[in-house]
Formats: structure tokens, sequence, C-alpha cells
């Protein structure tokens, strides 16, 4: 497999032939940078505007060309050539980038409910020798590995046949229809104990996949070892009416995580429901999700031992009353002891320090803020982001805006210090 190309969010990508000497950028190949903007093409008229416009955009620059700008969203792109184009977060810290990068994603990734695997360990993984595909294959590994350990699970399946041997139930009609000449058979229905369910036969039929896919040849090694466990198993013949008939539930909990990934691999997608002809796979994760997700978990477990309610994605009110229209969705709503109630709402967006330019703040968002305030009758509203070097003198106090008894504060998370900074930001709630 080809070496994948590396960006960050927020890079912009040129065709090769348009590459000139001096220009520091990153480049295609002239059919895969065609490719890539027919996949961009393919996903607009398959998505929502604001959400085509939030992903990836073409833009024409002088001397560049055409130039793709990959937006807001993470993870991996394989085009049908073999070409891989690995999308890493936007973040500022000094260090080996590549491999940091790798490690805050996963952790911020697993804060999702979607991807919250418990038995997940990140130190197990050599982030610096695979990809982020790789990566989500010893994710899965480490999942199907567990539930190996702890028993696969069998069910009784009702199954008809026409037996030698009498067991179960005679089916009268087919055994009228079948066995008129053969008195000697018995055509019945009967209830057979096996691990032949819909769940582990999509297990088997994604680890077979990922068998053929990995390049990595400890996932290869450990895939070989888990479809051992599979043996007597068959892989699913046919995915859709298999997952229908999969229900989680108290008594197959260990397989949650197992069925989102297995999905993940098999349909070749995650969040996104996008596919396109250029494609092999799209793995794609919007940032703004995932921030949102890992601030609420961690700031949940900095705030276990206060008796506070805290509630994510709250949708109580509507801006406007009559009719109720314009939903309201903070991110967090905490309310305290004492019934006040303070407002978090987190944006993947790096800041800048010029007060001329509103340090980069969207004048939508701030509106956005103080209409929370007032409907929730809240005085103070946070707004959190990512730190980066050049708002790292705001870290600790952050920027406030007033007006009306109304605080609106800007704090900022260190994605590689997130305890202090959510020490500092639960401090400012007391």
């Amino acid at each position: 497999m080809k070496k994948p190309l590396i960006v960050r969010e927020y890079d912009e990508i040129i065709n090769l032939d348009n590459k000139k000497d001096g220009m520091i950028v990153k480049t295609l190949p002239s059919d895969t940078f065609d490719n890539l903007k027919l996949f961009i093409e393919e996903f607009n008229t398959e998505m929502h505007e604001a959400d085509a416009l939030d992903f990836m955009r073409v833009g024409y620059k002088r001397n560049y060309g055409d130039v793709i700008t990959i937006r807001n969203y993470v993870g991996l792109i394989q085009m049908n050539d073999g070409t891989q184009i690995e999308v890493l977060p936007k973040l500022s810290f000094e260090g080996e980038y590549e491999t940091i990068a790798k490690q805050v994603f996963i952790k911020m990734l697993r804060s999702l409910k979607e991807f919250s695997g418990k038995v997940f360990n990140s130190a197990s993984l050599n982030v610096d020798r695979m990809n982020l595909y790789e990566i989500f294959i010893s994710m899965y590994i480490q999942e199907v590995r567990h539930l190996v350990k702890t028993g696969i699970k069998s069910f009784y399946e009702t199954k008809e046949d026409n037996l030698k041997v009498y067991k179960g139930k005679l089916k009268v009609k087919e055994q009228q229809r079948y066995n008129n000449v053969h008195k000697e058979r018995f055509f019945v229905a009967y209830d057979e104990y096996t691990t032949n369910r819909p769940e582990n036969r999509l297990i088997k039929s994604t680890l077979l996949k990922l068998q053929k896919l990995s390049n990595y040849i400890e996932n290869v090694k450990e895939i070989q070892n888990l479809l051992n466990s599979f043996e007597l198993i068959e892989p699913s013949t046919n995915f859709d009416s298999d997952f229908s008939k999969v229900t989680i539930n108290r008594g197959n909990k260990e397989y949650e995580t197992i069925m989102i990934w297995s999905k993940v691999f098999l349909y070749n997608r995650s969040f996104t429901t996008f596919s396109g002809s250029t494609t092999a796979i799209a793995l794609l994760f919007p940032m703004e999700k995932i921030f949102e997700s890992y601030v609420a978990s961690e700031l949940k477990k900095h705030l276990r031992d206060k008796d506070w309610s805290i509630s994510t994605q709250d949708k109580v009110f509507y801006l406007f009353d009559e009719p109720s229209k314009f939903s309201l969705r903070p991110d967090i709503v905490i309310t305290k002891e004492n019934d006040e109630t303070i407002i978090l709402d987190t944006k993947w967006k790096i800041l800048i320090d010029d007060e001329r330019k509103n340090y980069g703040v969207s004048q939508a968002d701030m509106y956005q803020m103080y209409a929370y305030a007032k409907k929730y009758e809240s005085k103070k509203v946070f707004v959190i982001y990512p730190l980066n070097p050049e708002m790292s003198k705001y870290a600790i106090d952050g920027i406030e805006f007033r007006s009306e008894g109304i605080s609106v504060q800007l704090l900022f998370i260190d994605l590689l210090n997130v305890d202090d900074s959510l020490k500092y930001i639960t401090d400012k709630m007391i």
C-alpha cells in the first residue's frame, strides 16, 4: 500500500502538476487529485449544503490552481487507486506531531457514546507505526478479544429439517407433503443451541474483511488468532438483515461497541453516510461533535463529587415560544444546588490574539450565547475552545464579556493537559 498523505485540518492540497519550486504545500498526483474533487462533488450532492461547506472545499488560488481544503473532519480517505489521505486534527504543540495528534484524537474519540469501548488500551498501540485505519482495527481487535475471553454468546435457534430421527415438534403439513412415501423420516421443528447468531456472523465477516485489508503484521496475527474462536460460525451473507436482528440488551451488552465498529468496517463509513465511486474507504469523524463529547465527558469526571445536575444537548427551550420554533441546544447545562444555571458551549475553532477582530470569535456564536443566557435565566455562560500557543496568556483567566448582568467567558482547554484546564474552568463555576 502507498504511504499515506498526512494532512492537518485546513491544510491545502494541490495538483502535483501545479507545484513550482519553493512551494511548501501538500500535493496529489493529477488523477488522484481529480478523483478527490469528484468525491467532494458527490458528497455535496448527498449532504445538506451546510454540512458540505463544513467538510471539504474546492477553491482556486493564483499560481496554485484548484485547491482542496479539508475542514472540521478527521479520519481516513482511501481512494480506489490505493492512495490514502490521513487527516489529523489541527493542534498546536511542540514535539512529534503525527504521534501526539493521533493519541489525542483517539482519546477524544473514545468519549463518544458510539465508540466508548471499555477495554481499549491506547498504551498498547504503536501509533508512530500505524495509520488511523490500523489503529481503528486494533481497537476493534481488543474489543473482540475481550468478548472471546468472557465467552461468545450462544442462543437457541429454531430450525426445520427432514430428519431420520424424531426431535422437537412434528410439522404435520410438511410431514404429509414430503414423507408420504418416506415413512422413516420426520419433518420437524426443533431448537438448537448455537453460537451462529447474527452478532457473531457479523463479527466473523468483519474479521475476514480486516484480515485482507490490514498491512500491520501484529493486527493480522491477532485477527488470525481470533478467527480460530469463530471457526464454527458462518460469516454473514446479508449485512442489512443481520444488523436488523441485533438488539443490544443486558444479556449481550458486551456486543454494543463491537457492533458499531463492525458497521463502520463493513459499510466503510463512520458518522458520515456518504460514499463515492472514487473512494474505497471514507472514515471521517466531525471534530466539533468529538470535542463537545470529550469536554462533557471530562467535565463530568471533575464534577462527580458535586451534587450538581448536568445535561448535554439540552432541548428544553425554543428561541420563540409562540409557535415553538428554533430549538436552543446548548452543549452542556449545569444546575447547581442553589438552582443557579450555568451554560457551557464548545467550539472546535482556533482563536487569535487580536481584540480588533474579536479574537476570531463568530458574531453569530455570541448572539447564540446571549440567547442561551436569556432563555435559561443564566448569569454565566462559558464558551470553551481548544488552547493554542497564541492564546496561552488567556489559559487561566480566559476572556470575559459582560452585558445586563450576563457574563460570557471564553475559556480554553489544553488538550495535552486537560485536567489542569478543567480545574481552572470548574473553579470559575463555584
